[in-house]
């Protein structure tokens, strides 16, 4: 039995590994600490790069999907797809695919280490992930204000748009089922963004 044991968990451990390396998508497991200040969108890559080596994923380029003002679109950044999360499932098999038709969810929306993010029901909702995007994923116009807390430098005054990862709202409009652009934050500091329900996340997808 002894032996037994140890064989499974030998062969669970390399299905995890192997799942670790065909990683093309995860919700970050931890914010930046700051808000929304991520040291902008090159930070946020780096911070995504950073999370996936950790996973066993490095072998590729990663992409935080976050717009920009004025014309960063978080859809041009992260490649063609298909993307699948840390168990191999699909989560989209393009960039249509995925602002259309998405396999995107509490159970599917996981992170870099195979966990599930706490969603709408849960103490404390963290189900707010940050994007700056419209619903095609692409950037606001400059005259809809600030929706990415100054291009993802700000961790005090300032707004961002966010999207939840549960497609869970507090009613059934399109807005509130949305994986990436929901509604605005209450502002950029780490607290704000709990206050609205999140904790700072963000979408990580490999580009290549």
């Amino acid at each position: 039995m002894k032996y037994s044991l140890i064989a499974l968990a030998l062969v669970c451990g390399a299905a995890q590994a192997q799942s670790s390396k065909e990683m093309t998508f995860f919700v970050t497991s931890a914010g930046s600490g700051k808000g929304a200040d991520l040291g902008g969108v090159k930070g946020a890559d780096a911070r995504c790069q950073a999370l996936a080596k950790a996973a066993g994923a490095s072998a590729k380029t990663w992409r935080a999907y976050l717009s920009a003002s004025p014309s960063t679109n978080a859809r041009d950044r992260i490649g063609k797809g298909p993307w699948k999360n840390a168990k191999g499932e699909v989560v989209a098999k393009n960039v249509e695919d995925l602002h259309q038709n998405p396999n995107l969810n509490k159970q599917t929306a996981i992170t870099e280490k195979g966990g599930t993010v706490n969603g709408r029901g849960d103490t404390p909702n963290m189900h707010d992930i940050l994007t700056g995007s419209q619903p095609d994923g692409r950037a606001f116009p400059a005259d809809k204000g600030d929706t990415t807390c100054g291009n993802w430098t700000k961790s005090g005054d300032g707004s961002a748009i966010v999207g939840h990862h549960d497609r869970q709202g507090l009613n059934d409009s399109a807005e509130a089922k949305s994986w990436n652009s929901s509604h605005p934050t209450k502002g950029c500091s780490q607290d704000a963004l709990k206050g609205t329900g999140g904790n700072g996340y963000f979408y990580c997808f490999a580009a290549n």
